[in-house]
């Protein structure tokens, strides 16, 4: 399987903003046959893709408006019609918000789980697929644990857990599909902007707490991304925080 990006497919769930967004824009750097963005908000996916083609040129960027947790037989069928072969899933779409038991565990983990799973029927060898690489986007809170968001965290754990079984050196062997996860420390999106923790009080105990973490900027996230892409094996997870280089999480 090539780790190289080039001529490839690829697919970003959650792509239009934030680090969906930017692992996007450093995928395209590499010279991919396309991107393909998924978002519900048709307004930012519009503005995602008229950013990505006065960079990028026309057509290596495609939006489609898609619901993760419900979308997905309808989006795989209009991709593979239009692309025939999909080579890469990022999936990134994602909530934070403790208040939305349901909804977090609905996207966080159900659908990235559907998603992974009907795209690797796609892409498996032994099934006539080309083979291909899952790209989960876990968390610091995937595997470290503090007092503030726990349901945020059990959907990130269960990501973890997910990837490692999924992309289990078995699977990778009989399948040709990798699956990996990125590990993001705190990052400067709209989703960390706008996340509520389950009671006000807990809210600002977190927001003095983050005060005092390392943060980075998206583009890094993107970076990393590519990075994992070209070097991972399978079922392994990597941490990118504070700007550093990409480390293994044991």
């Amino acid at each position: 399987m090539s780790r190289d990006l080039k001529n490839k497919t690829i697919v970003v769930t959650g792509g239009s903003v934030g680090i969906g967004y930017a692992i996007a824009d450093s995928f395209l750097q590499k010279n991919p046959k396309v991107v393909i963005i998924l978002n519900t908000n048709k307004e930012q996916g519009s503005e995602a893709i008229k950013k990505l083609a006065a960079k990028y040129g026309q057509n290596k960027a495609v939006y489609y408006k898609c619901d993760v947790t419900t979308d997905l037989e309808l989006i795989f069928d209009k991709i593979i019609k239009e692309f025939n072969t999909v080579d890469v899933l990022v999936n990134n779409a994602g909530i934070l918000n403790d208040v939305y038991l349901r909804k977090t565990i609905d996207t966080n983990v159900i659908a990235l789980m559907e998603w992974s799973l009907k795209f690797l029927e796609h892409m498996r060898k032994d099934k006539s697929g080309k083979g291909g690489t899952i790209i989960n986007i876990s968390s610091i809170y995937g595997y470290r644990t503090d007092p503030y968001i726990p349901v945020y965290h059990a959907s990130k754990f269960a990501v973890m857990g997910f990837t490692k079984s999924l992309g289990h050196e078995h699977n990778f062997t009989k399948f040709g599909v990798r699956v990996v996860a990125i590990c993001p420390g705190f990052t400067e999106t709209k989703l960390v902007q706008n996340m509520i923790t389950w009671t006000p009080d807990i809210m600002k105990e977190f927001n003095s707490f983050v005060k005092t973490k390392p943060w980075q900027k998206t583009d890094v996230v993107g970076e990393a991304a590519v990075e994992v892409f070209e070097n991972a094996d399978s079922g392994t997870a990597w941490l990118i925080e504070g700007g550093q280089p990409i480390t293994l999480v044991q």
